[in-house]
């Protein structure tokens, strides 16, 4: 089959690697720079299992039939389906997602004239968005199928996949769950098939509930610290139970990335007209934490603030809306001087911040060093270090 991706992020870059094993797969982008490392075989973004597939196929140990492209027709011509795995900002002004980029290629797809075109929203989108695109354009060959991906580790996530939603039980939405399936790893993974409102829902849903744990263990840490107590210690106890687990329980200075934080209110925003306590506390208790970790560093009155890396985990350079941003932000507010240590970033500064990319001058500058997630970089200054990271994971 011809399978065009529109978009190659995390989503759309992971979809076009796992797919271009089996078929054919043109990977559409505005970026020229993205489209020439692609054919080139290069990652425009941190991925391990990415990297290792391209290097392979560099070293002719992997097939993968992969081309990227800047020209949409090109990319969809004589395509079976189109998968749009564009950016949806949440827009604040709005209180809703900014879906346009999806509706320009949805829009560019109908242009074709080509009816045996099948498109695949992989963007998130808010709730009865297709339902909706359905009735403004008039057609019917689209549909929703949510992707559950980690940054970092997104290739992965689609050869071992937690679950398969397909959001329409036609023919061609049966053939696109076969298409994922066969190129997964995973034999047992559960393929489900609903209507594309339900699988809009689950996406939004599940990424609250991730949201919410966060906010959970976040909050359990607030109270132990303002207490004087062991948080590892109540972590552990309260984690031992098998109904809560031991996964996803780390401490950190917030939840934050591609979607936890835009996800969280898409959702609050859908529930305008039901009633609720608990969507909008989860959005709440972000801001929460992050003003109480503020506060908390600025109790200790350094003289100057170190940022080691502005990304949420390690094994990802993506540092968008994440939570020591606002951070820094209120920190500054209270005049403290803020450097940074970023190796993703190529500026001079972030946000009228000094970028200092030598770590030893980094370390020398800063009185005390942020930290989300501890590194071995930093065990010689560990004295310097604030960080909430109790568990050395992500």
């Amino acid at each position: 089959m011809k399978i065009a991706i529109a978009g190659t992020g995390y989503v759309g870059l992971s979809l076009a690697t796992l797919l271009s094993q089996n078929n054919e797969v043109v990977a559409l982008d505005i970026v020229p720079e993205k489209v020439r490392m692609l054919n080139e075989l290069i990652s425009p973004i941190q991925d391990e299992y990415i990297e290792k597939y391209f290097l392979e196929a560099k070293n002719g140990e992997r097939n993968l039939n992969l081309r990227a492209t800047l020209d949409y027709k090109d990319a969809f011509e004589n395509a079976d389906f189109v998968v749009i795995s564009t950016p949806t900002n949440y827009d604040e002004k709005q209180n809703f997602f900014d879906t346009s980029s999806v509706e320009d290629i949805i829009k560019k797809v109908i242009s074709m004239n080509d009816p045996s075109i099948t498109m695949v929203v992989k963007s998130t989108i808010p709730v009865g968005f297709i339902e909706g695109v359905r009735k403004k354009y008039n057609i019917e060959n689209i549909f929703f199928s949510p992707e559950f991906l980690r940054e970092g580790k997104a290739l992965y996530d689609n050869l071992y996949p937690s679950r398969i939603i397909i959001g329409s039980e036609s023919e061609k939405a049966k053939q696109f769950a076969e298409l994922l399936k066969n190129a997964s790893l995973r034999e047992d993974a559960s393929v489900l098939f609903m209507d594309s409102t339900e699988a809009e829902a689950v996406k939004l849903f599940a990424n609250t509930y991730l949201a919410l744990r966060v906010a959970y263990f976040n909050e359990l840490d607030t109270y132990a610290t303002s207490k004087g107590l062991d948080t590892k210690s109540i972590i552990e106890g309260v984690s031992l139970d098998p109904r809560i687990g031991t996964h996803y329980n780390n401490p950190s200075f917030g939840y934050g990335g591609y979607c936890l934080p835009k996800d969280t209110k898409q959702l609050l925003a859908n529930y305008s007209n039901v009633p609720q306590n608990l969507i909008e506390a989860i959005v709440k208790s972000n801001d929460t934490r992050k003003e109480f970790i503020a506060n908390d560093i600025l109790s200790k009155n350094p003289n100057v603030v170190g940022i080691y890396r502005l990304t949420m985990k390690s094994g990802s350079d993506n540092f968008r809306s994440s939570a020591i941003q606002d951070i820094i932000r209120l920190i500054k507010a209270e005049g403290k001087e803020v450097v940074i240590y970023e190796p993703a970033l190529n500026e001079p500064e972030f946000n009228g911040c000094p970028v200092i990319n030598d770590i030893d001058e980094f370390k020398t500058t800063s009185s005390l060093i942020l930290a989300n997630r501890f590194s071995s970089d930093l065990f010689d200054v560990s004295e310097k270090i604030y960080t909430r990271d109790l568990f050395s994971r992500d």
